[in-house]
C-alpha cells in the first residue's frame, strides 16, 4: 500500500522529486537528491534457420513468407498503352530444362553429415527440390508477369483478340500456369520419397527415377511455354501508339493504294504489291514537320459487307477508328485497278463516315493518271442513273476530295499541306480533351 501511495505522490510533484515513507515518521518525507531516469533496454535481433530432420539428417526448409494477394488493378490506372514491351522474355522450353537440370546437378549434401545413407538422401532431395524450383519460377514469373487482359487499353486488348484469336491468350497464360502446379506436385512428390530412403542405392534410384518424373512432365506441357514464346513475339512486334501525339489513319478498300501514300507521306516502308490485302496488319510510320513528330498508321482494306462478315484484318481497321484517336485519311480509287467497284467503295465509305463522323477527315483520289472520261462500270454495278451523289461519285469522287497520283506526283504536295494542317488540328483537339481531363 505505501509503495501505491507513493507512486500517486511521485505523479503529484512537479519537480520529480521522490517521496519516501519512514518506519520513524508518520508521513512521507522528500529526498531532493534522489531523481527517476529512464531505463534503456537493449535488444538484438536474432536470425534463425529452420531445418526438417529426416532420418536423422538436417534439411534446411525455406522460410516461406506468406503470399500478399496482388491488389485488384483499376482499369482508369491502366488506360495507356505499351504494355506489349513490358513483356517478359520467355525462353524457349527445352532451354528452360536444359538450365534446370544443370543447376539441379551441381546441388551438394549438407556438410557435416557422416553416414552415406544420409547424406546420398539428403542430396537427392534438395537435388529435385532445386530441379523443380528451377522450373517452376520462370513458369511463374510468366503467369504473373504477363498482363491481365481486361486491364489493357481497348485497343491492345482488340490487337489480342484479332491477331491471336479470342480466348487463346487466356488459355495459354492457363496451361502455363497448369504446368507450373503440375511440376511443383511432382518435384515435392519425389523430393519427399527420396529423403525417405533407407540406403544410399536406394537414395540414388529414386533421385533417377524423380528426375526423371519431372523432365517427363515438363515435356509434355513445354509446347505451352513455346506457344507463349511466340505470343510475346508476336504481340512485342505490334506498333507503339503514342496517344498524345497525333495518329493519321490511312482508310479505304483493300489495294487503292494507301500502302504508297504511306511512303510518300512518312518513314513507313510497308509492301505495295497489287493484290488485295496486301497490309496483313497494323503498320506505323512518322512524320516530322516543324520539329513536331506525328504518327501514320497503313490500315488493312475494307470490304462491302457487314461487321459479322468481316475478318480480323478488317476489325483491326475498325479498332484502330475506334479506339485511337485519329484524323481520317479515307483513299478512293476510282480507276477500276483495284478490283473493288466504285460503287461498292461508295457504300463502304457512306458506312465509315456515318460511324466515324466526329473524326477529322481528308478525301483523296488516288491512281488519278488513270481515270477516264466515262466512269469505270462493273458487272455487279447496276445501271440506275437515279442515284445522282453515286453517279457524280463515280466521275469525280465525294465532295471536296483531293486528285494525286504518286507514279506522276500529280496533288502530293497539295497533299502533304493538307496532311499537316489536319495534324496540327487533331493536336489541338488532343491538348484540348486534355485540359478537360485535368479539370474534372
Amino acid at each position: 500500500m505505501s509503495r501505491a501511495c507513493s507512486l500517486f505522490q511521485l505523479c503529484q510533484n512537479p519537480n520529480g522529486l521522490l517521496l519516501r515513507s519512514s518506519k520513524f515518521s508518520k508521513g512521507p518525507y522528500l529526498i531532493p537528491s534522489a531523481r527517476i531516469y529512464p531505463v534503456l533496454c537493449f535488444s538484438k535481433e536474432i536470425q534463425t534457420s529452420a531445418y526438417e530432420v529426416v532420418k536423422g539428417s538436417y534439411v534446411p526448409t525455406a522460410l516461406v513468407k506468406p503470399e500478399s494477394k496482388p491488389k485488384d488493378k483499376s482499369p482508369e490506372n491502366l488506360e495507356g498503352v505499351g504494355a506489349f514491351q513490358k513483356l517478359p522474355m520467355v525462353m524457349p522450353s527445352v532451354d528452360i530444362l536444359y538450365s534446370a537440370l544443370r543447376k539441379a546437378k551441381r546441388i551438394s549434401p549438407t556438410k557435416g553429415i557422416a553416414n552415406i545413407a544420409k547424406r546420398e538422401r539428403n542430396r537427392g532431395a534438395k537435388q529435385l527440390d532445386a530441379l523443380m524450383k528451377e522450373l517452376a519460377v520462370p513458369l511463374r514469373t510468366y503467369s504473373e508477369n504477363f498482363p491481365n487482359k481486361k486491364y489493357l487499353h481497348p485497343y491492345e486488348r482488340s490487337l489480342i483478340e484479332l491477331t491471336l484469336g479470342d480466348g487463346n491468350y487466356e488459355e495459354v497464360l492457363g496451361k502455363v500456369d497448369s504446368l507450373r502446379k503440375k511440376v511443383v506436385s511432382v518435384g515435392k512428390e519425389h523430393a519427399s520419397l527420396c529423403a525417405k530412403s533407407l540406403s544410399k542405392k536406394e537414395a540414388e534410384e529414386r533421385l533417377t527415377e524423380g528426375i526423371k518424373k519431372v523432365e517427363e512432365t515438363f515435356n509434355r506441357g513445354g509446347k505451352h511455354v513455346d506457344d507463349l514464346l511466340h505470343i510475346a513475339k508476336t504481340l512485342r512486334a505490334m506498333p507503339v501508339v503514342d496517344l498524345e501525339s497525333p495518329t493519321l489513319c490511312l482508310v479505304g478498300a483493300p489495294n487503292v493504294g494507301k500502302s504508297s501514300l504511306v511512303r510518300i507521306l512518312s518513314t513507313g516502308k510497308p509492301e505495295v504489291c497489287n493484290y488485295p490485302f496486301t497490309t496483313r496488319g497494323i503498320l506505323m510510320g512518322h512524320i516530322i514537320s516543324n520539329h513536331q513528330t506525328f504518327q501514320v498508321t497503313d490500315t488493312p482494306g475494307l470490304l462491302k459487307r457487314c461487321d459479322e462478315d468481316r475478318n480480323n484484318l478488317e476489325k483491326l481497321t475498325l479498332a484502330v477508328l475506334s479506339h485511337l484517336p485519329t484524323a481520317i485519311l479515307y483513299v478512293h480509287d476510282l480507276s477500276g485497278q483495284c478490283g473493288t467497284s466504285p460503287s461498292d467503295q461508295f457504300v463502304i465509305y457512306k458506312e465509315i463516315k456515318e460511324r466515324f463522323s466526329e473524326h477529322l477527315w481528308l478525301d483523296v483520289v488516288s491512281k488519278c493518271d488513270l481515270l477516264q472520261k466515262s466512269p469505270v462500270l462493273f458487272a455487279t454495278d447496276k445501271g440506275d442513273d437515279s442515284d445522282l451523289e453515286l453517279e457524280r461519285y463515280r466521275k469525280l469522287g465525294p465532295d471536296g476530295v483531293l486528285h494525286v497520283s504518286v507514279t506522276n506526283e500529280v496533288g502530293l504536295t497539295e497533299l502533304k499541306s493538307r496532311v499537316h494542317e489536319m495534324l496540327n488540328s487533331q493536336m489541338t483537339r488532343i491538348q484540348f480533351q486534355e485540359k478537360l481531363e485535368v479539370l474534372t
